[in-house]
């Protein structure tokens, strides 16, 4: 009997210890030999037994390396379960099974040596193994039930590996040691190559963008602001200077590869695997665009035998070592920055492109868009046409010759697109052509990873809105021009009241765009400036340029709701005004005065409605540069003895 014990223990049941594919091995009832406690020892026994042959069964249905008789083997094809790393696991269950083999072996030998050897014996020498395959079969079970896939199996094993049963946690350690080993390979193809080998997408990298992002849409709705002030998640939005990209406004980032957070183990840190992102990134981009080696050289400096190197060091550790695995990423990490950093702002004049990217998008050159504006004002009225972005560039390059921007280098990059760009919702009447102008530039390699199309298209989102205010205060001026030419003739009250809210109008939009140029502008780009020449990493460098731009969207409002739609209400009634003027240069008409009580009206509440925000920003503590706006138009207590309001003040129409 304890030869037939052997043989069912090994997979191979016979008439003593039948298999029962519900209850799998189990001692034959009505034997009469045996004693009640020996049933009860052996049926413990066929309890191991019956692990071992589903251990067994679910090594070959994912690997083939084991076969076992017809009686018990089940299809392959039904659990629905494959990938390299399930793979990698059968193996190391195979070899977690070697010793409990060679146990059987010996005891095989032993009872050809005695064979008066005793069942209690056989229990005594498989001891350990009642122990440890059941808290193996959990994690079997877990898999096979839950469809654990790729990286995920890491996760699984290592979580029960946890335990306080040493036996259980060394089995789990060696089975996890193995699975790593596929991780080593996947990361030295992607760190030292470029190359993501993932075929069944097992791997926490993966191609596309990530797959969070706008499901909190409706919580982004516009709150009621009310007159009070502003709300609790505005106040928070604006002092964490986030960039929210609400609704529309902002294009999603493309990126070519993202992290699949739900394959990253728990043990692995998020931010090690984004550095292992940007390494990957980074050397596939090169490897694809290494337009000329002799000028670049390897990015990883001629390092990938060291490195990879170290990462077979690190595959052969018995226990993944957090602190070893993270040095070397770091190590790797370093050199490919360093050389990024060299090549964006050594070899690709980084310092320069931000220059022109502020010169252009964030109107640095003031004289040009002063006279663009001046050339192209009578076109860009009215909805783009199909010659309207021809006729907007020929007018561009007018204005780049009158104030002698021949650059030949330059312009050809620069392109002025004027189409409709979906900032707005589409209930609303179509844009004019100054709310569908946008700025195409055209990326040199390398700059292309930090000047993204995604990057390009928020850098446009801050041209259009100061070209607005731009366009506005050279309004504002030209109407200022005409007053000047009539101040000798008679005046009447109506001609008061509209030159009094001329210069309130201009007061407030020259000094929202002192704010927008010195404040926000100036003041970004220098500490962008100072923290590129602080350090010698590109991600410095990308994260300072991210900083930059988030802020710029923040303190110049656009991300702010409320106040982003209060300084559009006021540009636009200030155009409305001056197309007034501009069209009645004579006295108003009865009509004409009708329309300027309405401008005064409208511009005196949404101007009460600025101070009031303005207000609240400053009560409620939270960036000093936010408040700055309120400083300069309210520096002299005159917009807070006036209750807030401009345009109405002392005087009426009426």
């Amino acid at each position: 009997m304890i030869h037939e014990l052997l043989l069912a223990l090994s997979g191979y049941p016979g008439t003593i210890f039948t298999w029962n594919k519900r209850n799998g091995l189990q001692v034959s009832q009505d034997l009469p030999f045996l004693h009640p406690s020996e049933t009860s020892v052996l049926n413990r026994l066929c309890k191991m037994g019956t692990d071992y042959v589903r251990f067994t069964e679910f090594i070959e249905q994912h690997t083939g390396h084991v076969h076992q008789q017809e009686h018990y083997s089940s299809q392959p094809s039904q659990t629905g379960l494959h990938g390299i790393y399930l793979r990698a696991f059968c193996t190391g269950l195979n070899s977690m099974l070697q010793p409990y083999r060679q146990a059987l072996l010996d005891l095989e030998k032993e009872f050809l040596g005695d064979p008066h050897l005793s069942i209690s014996h056989v229990n005594y020498m498989l001891e350990q193994f009642q122990l440890l395959f059941p808290s193996v079969m959990v994690v079997v079970e877990t898999i096979k039930s839950q469809k654990i896939h790729g990286c995920q199996i890491l996760e699984t094993v290592y979580k029960h590996s946890c335990g306080g049963l040493p036996p259980v946690r060394m089995a789990l350690e060696k089975i996890l040691a193995v699975c790593h080993g596929v991780m080593y390979k996947q990361l030295a193809a992607w760190m030292l190559h470029g190359l993501l080998l993932d075929q069944s997408e097992e791997f926490f990298v993966k191609q596309g963008p990530s797959a969070g992002g706008a499901t909190a849409a409706q919580e982004e709705e516009e709150e009621d602001l009310g007159i009070g002030g502003l709300s609790g998640k505005q106040l928070r939005e604006l002092q964490d200077l986030r960039l929210i990209e609400e609704e529309n406004m902002l294009a999603p980032s493309l990126q070519q590869f993202s992290l699949r957070v739900e394959m990253l183990p728990s043990y692995i840190p998020v931010r090690v695997a984004e550095k292992i992102l940007f390494v990957g990134e980074s050397v596939q981009m090169f490897e694809n665009h290494n337009q000329s080696p002799s000028r670049a050289g390897s990015i990883l400096k001629h390092q990938e035998d060291m490195f990879a190197a170290e990462l077979h060091r690190l595959k052969q550790q018995p226990l993944f070592s957090l602190v070893d695995f993270e040095n070397l990423v770091d190590g790797i990490r370093s050199t490919v920055a360093e050389h990024l950093w060299t090549l964006m702002v050594e070899e690709s004049d980084l310092l320069g492109q931000l220059k022109i990217i502020k010169d252009f998008y964030l109107l640095g050159r003031g004289e040009l868009y002063q006279v663009f504006i001046d050339l192209a004002q009578h076109m860009l009225k009215t909805p783009p046409s199909a010659v309207t972005e021809h006729d907007v560039n020929v007018a561009f390059q007018q204005a780049a010759h009158k104030v002698l921007l021949d650059d030949d280098n330059l312009l050809p990059l620069l392109h002025l697109t004027d189409r409709i760009i979906m900032l707005t919702s589409p209930r609303e009447a179509p844009p004019t052509g100054w709310a569908a102008l946008g700025l195409a530039y055209k990326v040199q390699w390398p700059l292309h990873i930090l000047f993204t199309p995604a990057v390009l298209e928020k850098y446009n989102v801050v041209f259009r809105y100061l070209l607005s205010v731009r366009r506005v205060q050279s309004e504002l001026q030209h109407c200022w021009a005409l007053q000047m030419q009539r101040k000798h003739l008679k005046s009447n009250q109506t001609d008061a009241v509209k030159w009094r809210l001329r210069n309130h109008m201009a007061f407030l939009v020259d000094n929202l765009q002192y704010y927008l140029q010195v404040d926000v502008l100036e003041s970004q780009f220098s500490q962008l400036l100072q923290q590129i020449n602080a350090t010698r990493d590109f991600e410095s460098i990308r994260l300072a340029h991210d900083h930059f731009l988030s802020n710029l969207l923040a303190q110049s409002f656009i991300l702010l709701k409320p106040v982003f739609h209060c300084l559009n209400e006021i540009l636009e009634l200030c155009h409305s005004f001056c197309s007034l003027v501009s069209q009645n240069l004579g006295p108003l008409d009865e009509r004409g005065a009708a329309q300027l009580d309405i401008l005064v009206k409208g511009f005196s509440r949404q101007s009460f409605l600025l101070f009031k925000i303005l207000s609240s920003v400053r009560n409620h503590q939270i960036n000093s540069d936010l408040a700055q706006l309120l400083l300069r138009l309210d520096y002299n207590k005159y917009y807070t003895q006036a209750g807030g309001t401009l345009g109405r003040s002392s005087f009426s129409l009426w």
